[in-house]
């Protein structure tokens, strides 16, 4: 007796010999005449085939086929439930997801590997990319936001793989955070108020802590009069201000030109008379402009990047910065990064699928080859709260009367709500 994945490859076999999907473009697919059309046919041809297994529901085999064949197959499920934060296919076999903070596997899974590539093919053709032997990567965004990556044989041995990090709706406010405990209220008035007050931050942390949710909810600061340009390389962030213009890198296309890096686009946007820049994420040489964007009157930066720690934040930005290919020393460098950098916070995920920030870092100052930093919050371990570590920053004698007082209430007082 068949399985029932037996019964829907001799449907998908028969159905590539009826029509072939990959040869017809994007638009057509998703027309609703031009699908209803090619159940027609399929039900025709292969209802017949499918008499000699009454057991099976062969409606509804048909139609999962028909889904995959036209539309996404199990994906388009997965990406209509709000619960799912990510998508993860390994292989046509296997399929997992993120449920609410928790990785899980699910029981969905694609007909055949040809299948799952033509599923991948038909997301990103829209988006002028293309996967084959010769390009194995792709990254893209989708029209909805969310973003997909997909790699595919020789390089993947366990056939074609694909990530999709959905678009979330709800753009999380500071308030917000705060109500699920992601940062303590004291703390959420600290960022703010060094928000407002132009201090360049950093937001660090592992790959899925919520860097960029985090960096979308501090971005709420920022005054409505400021023009603010932004920069990424597939566009996650989501400003509520009017003034904001949104870059986004380019690959290179087929014939391997027209590329536009992060760096290239950071070098421009110096030239549009931004009063804040917001890269979403530094990942290589692009931060020795960041930095020296910082040092030369663009305060109130914004960007993540990927570390373990406040300290290993440091470190990584030394690192990309010797990736740019200029022969600096070491000290310079840290000398540098301490006059640009005023904040780093720190956010992880925890094994049960928790986000939270663990360290407010003010940079101080250099001393020697040494960068100095204090911890203005840190995460109590055994409570696992975020507490106020009674050091006052060194960037508050930097301020006017007014807004020294500002800060010291919100650290040492009553805190104010803005």
């Amino acid at each position: 007796m068949k399985s029932n994945e037996e019964i829907k490859t001799i449907i998908f076999d028969n159905l590539m010999n009826i029509i072939d999907i990959r040869s017809v473009n994007a638009d057509q697919i998703q027309n609703q005449d031009f699908q209803e059309n090619v159940k027609r046919k399929v039900k025709s041809h292969l209802i017949d085939q499918l008499k000699d297994f009454q057991e099976f529901d062969k409606t509804k085999i048909l139609d999962e086929v028909i889904r995959e064949a036209l539309g996404l197959g199990p994906i388009e499920l997965l990406l209509q439930d709000p619960d799912i934060s990510e998508i993860m296919v390994n292989g046509h076999k296997e399929i997992y997801v993120e449920h609410q903070g928790q990785i899980k596997q699910t029981n969905f899974s694609f007909i055949s590997e040809d299948s799952l590539k033509s599923v991948i093919t038909r997301i990103i053709s829209p988006l002028g990319r293309r996967i084959d032997e010769s390009s194995p990567m792709v990254d893209a965004r989708l029209s909805d936001g969310s973003r997909i990556n997909a790699i595919i044989p020789p390089l993947s041995l366990i056939g074609p793989v694909v990530t999709i990090r959905k678009f979330q709706k709800k753009n999380f406010t500071l308030d917000d955070l705060v109500q699920k405990n992601s940062i303590s209220f004291q703390a959420g008035q600290f960022i703010d108020f060094c928000v407002r007050n132009k201090k360049n931050i950093i937001i660090a942390g592992g790959t899925g802590s919520g860097k960029t949710t985090f960096l979308n909810a501090v971005s709420k600061s920022i005054g409505t009069k400021e023009r603010i340009v932004t920069i990424e390389d597939a566009a996650e962030l989501k400003l509520s201000q009017k003034h904001v213009i949104s870059l986004e890198a380019r690959p290179s296309n087929i014939e391997n030109k027209g590329r536009i890096s992060i760096r290239d686009l950071l070098k421009n946007a110096l030239r549009m008379r931004p009063d804040r820049i917001i890269i979403g994420e530094c990942r290589g040489e692009e931060a020795l402009d960041m930095l020296q964007a910082m040092n030369t009157g663009h305060d109130g930066s914004l960007t993540t990047l990927h570390a373990n720690s406040p300290r290993d934040a440091l470190s990584r930005m030394e690192t990309m910065i010797l990736m740019a290919g200029f022969d600096l020393p070491l000290k310079a460098i840290r000398d540098q990064i301490s006059s640009a950098v005023d904040i780093i916070v720190y956010v992880q995920r925890n094994g049960e699928g928790f986000r939270n920030v663990t360290h407010i870092t003010e940079v101080c100052r250099t001393e020697g080859d040494v960068i100095l930093t204090q911890n203005i919050f840190e995460v109590d371990r055994d409570t696992n709260t975020l507490t106020f570590q009674n050091q006052q920053p060194n960037y508050f004698s930097e301020l006017d009367h007014t807004q020294r007082n500002i800060g010291r209430s919100i650290l040492f007082g009553e805190a104010i709500c803005s």
